[in-house]
């Protein structure tokens, strides 16, 4: 398989640890989005959205999202429950994730890291306020457990680590949600977790959004 990604993404570290966890052998190539090589028509031609990760199959075919990627490996292991209800929770969390954790922390950070929210502040703000809220609900949603579903390590937990775990760069304070704090240090604690976000390169800051 091949991985076609970028190291700053909080998308494409869930699916390499994924893709660790589950023993899988794969290649990765690595897309400067902020030059623009997302858009290119070989990539559009993988993805459609021209969006990062993509996974390559081995037989050829392109799975993008990183939830589908995520769903897609985990099938048949233990990081996806077989119980119906079980495995609709673990959805829900997901869906959670791309509406309101990647929507809210991941574009706050971006702008954080990009020099880009002094010139959007209202955005910005909002973006973090949102974020807060989503951590408020993560927070709910562990009720003391110490994992989002049955109490046991699922892609939901891999999913939402993505972005949570990086909530500080948005200015998003983690250590105010005590119980997702720990949660976080408790899913990096596993194996797979190893290799962290790289930071974002330098001309991030000029290329256009």
């Amino acid at each position: 398989m091949i991985l076609y990604e970028h190291p700053s993404s909080g998308n494409c570290l869930k699916v390499r640890v994924m893709l660790d966890q589950v023993g899988a052998a794969y290649e990765r190539v690595e897309l400067d989005l902020f030059a623009g090589e997302t858009r290119a028509p070989e990539h559009f031609a993988r993805n459609p959205d021209g969006r990062i990760p993509v996974l390559e199959l081995d037989s050829g075919e392109f799975l993008p999202e990183s939830g589908a990627i995520l769903l897609h490996l985990a099938e048949g292991t233990a990081f996806l429950p077989a119980d119906p209800l079980l495995r609709a929770q673990v959805h829900a969390w997901m869906f959670f994730e791309q509406n309101q954790v990647e929507a809210n922390i991941g574009v706050a950070r971006f702008l954080a890291l990009s020099g880009r929210a002094e010139s959007v502040p209202e955005v910005f703000a909002d973006r973090q306020r949102r974020g807060r809220e989503s951590l408020a609900a993560l927070e709910r949603g562990l009720g003391g457990n110490d994992f989002m579903v049955g109490n046991a390590y699922s892609v939901a937990d891999l999913a939402l680590y993505g972005y949570v775990h990086v909530a500080d760069d948005a200015g998003v304070v983690l250590a105010e949600h005590p119980d997702v704090a720990a949660w976080v240090e408790r899913v990096a604690a596993l194996p797979g977790f190893e290799e962290p976000l790289s930071p974002m390169p330098a001309h991030a800051r000029s290329r256009p959004l």
